[in-house]
């Protein structure tokens, strides 16, 4: 039956997730239209496809757990020089992020795995590219804000073209969302002019 390579991840809404996928393409990624704009759950992982009805199942009960929470957005950073990553910051909702990440790659459930590096959410704009373009990545998504409230996570599959795909959306067992914290922003899930 052969082996498929999973992820799984919290996808940025509408409108954000394009623009955000859009400026990754203009800094120059190349992978840009073939990965959703999203906060990752568990990283690319390969395992036996007669194995995804099991990894279903426990995202499922995952999920039915899980509560909405708010997810807010706002600036960018960098893994460089460990990784040559820009990202936009998560500045809401990232201990709610690091939980739900934890219980998809619990140690007894079929998407255990170590991480290569720490847990830290976040939602890559710029990967492997030039110096300079990272740089520009960084600039000019430093007053990029966005927030939503998020009501559950998916499950995606990477295909033989590099293309991810959704395969199932998982929506969280209650439906109350905490209120936003701070005053409302005007802009959200724009680039302010400076």
């Amino acid at each position: 039956m052969g082996t498929v390579t999973i992820g799984v991840s919290i996808a940025v809404p509408e409108p954000h997730g394009s623009l955000l996928q859009e400026r990754r393409a203009g800094f120059g990624d190349a992978a840009a239209y073939g990965i959703p704009t999203h906060v990752t759950l568990l990283p690319p992982t390969e395992l036996d496809r007669a194995a995804l009805p099991v990894v279903q199942a426990h995202l499922g009960k995952v999920a039915a757990c899980g509560r909405p929470f708010p997810m807010r957005l706002h600036g960018t950073g960098t893994f460089r020089p460990v990784s040559p990553v820009v990202y936009v910051r998560v500045v809401q909702g990232a201990e709610d992020c690091a939980l739900l990440q934890q219980r998809v790659r619990e140690g007894s459930g079929p998407c255990a795995r170590e991480l290569q590096f720490p847990y830290h959410p976040h939602v890559t704009v710029a990967h492997g590219i030039e110096d300079e373009a990272m740089d520009r990545a960084f600039a000019e998504l430093a007053d990029f804000e966005a927030e939503w409230p998020c009501t559950g996570f998916a499950l995606y599959e990477q295909g033989a073209d590099a293309v991810w795909r959704k395969l199932h959306e998982y929506t969280f067992g209650g439906s109350v969302v905490p209120p936003q914290a701070g005053p409302a922003d005007i802009g959200r899930g724009t680039i302010a002019s400076r």
